[in-house]
């Protein structure tokens, strides 16, 4: 299972060339994680509060097409892979003229007292779950 976001590409994402500058992918990925995590029914200020940390530990894109101003996208969201300490997520960005880039984070769960890795709460592991198109394991 797939999870799906949309927005338009604004005028304050584009650049003199009037394409979405390439930073300004990350903040949408960004922003659709945010909305992923709030459906799956956690809420990332209520989990920093209290501790938990999910930081990207590494991030990479690939761009195939312009993403312009005004330009209506869809954002397809999995999980890749999830892992005992870590989960990756794969981003794909679509428009009527076809995939425009692809974006991938990884995810570490961290305790912040002891600065390491620690295994991923069963909660979020449940809940990420049914959006793993990969085999775990």
């Amino acid at each position: 299972m797939n999870y799906s976001y949309a927005f338009e590409v604004r005028l304050h994402d584009v650049d003199h060339a009037g394409v979405m500058f390439f930073a300004h992918l990350f903040v949408h990925a960004h922003d659709a994680y945010e909305a992923f995590m709030a459906h799956l029914g956690l809420d990332l200020s209520t989990m920093i509060s209290t501790g938990e940390r999910l930081p990207i530990v590494h991030s990479s894109a690939d761009y195939f097409q312009p993403l312009h101003h005004g330009e209506k996208i869809t954002l397809t969201l999995e999980i890749k892979t999830l892992g005992e300490t870590s989960f990756t997520i794969d981003y794909s960005l679509h428009a009527t003229t076809g995939l425009l880039a692809k974006v991938r984070t990884v995810h570490v769960h961290l305790d912040p007292r002891i600065n390491a890795a620690i295994p991923l709460p069963q909660t979020l592991r449940q809940r990420l779950q049914p959006y793993c198109n990969t085999p775990i394991s």
